[in-house]
């Protein structure tokens, strides 16, 4: 399943992703992308968003893949060493095409 996102990810928006992944991770679908390709801002509320996001899905022995080609957004999650958390996809079919380990 991807999640697309848009603009800002930040105290605003981040709310929103949550609903989204906690509905999606509900469903069944606990392999998820979420596609920040067109997100050209994030705060410290939209990194929690996205580590809140992994933690669900892992809960529920799930994985998340970042899709993210923005420098600004990718030097917020290196800023705060989460680039050693995530593995960053240029494009939704790379990310869709790597295979899942169980």
């Amino acid at each position: 399943m991807v999640l697309a996102m848009t603009g800002e990810l930040d105290l605003g928006t981040s709310p929103m992703l949550r609903q989204a992944v906690v509905a999606e991770v509900a469903d069944g679908h606990n392999h998820l992308v979420i596609d920040m390709s067109r997100v050209d801002f994030i705060d410290s509320a939209g990194l929690g968003s996205i580590i809140g996001a992994l933690r669900r899905v892992r809960s529920h022995d799930g994985h998340l893949l970042l899709v993210c080609s923005q420098q600004q957004v990718l030097r917020a999650f290196e800023m705060c060493d989460l680039d050693r958390v995530f593995t960053f996809h240029v494009d939704v079919d790379s990310a869709v095409g790597t295979p899942v380990q169980v």
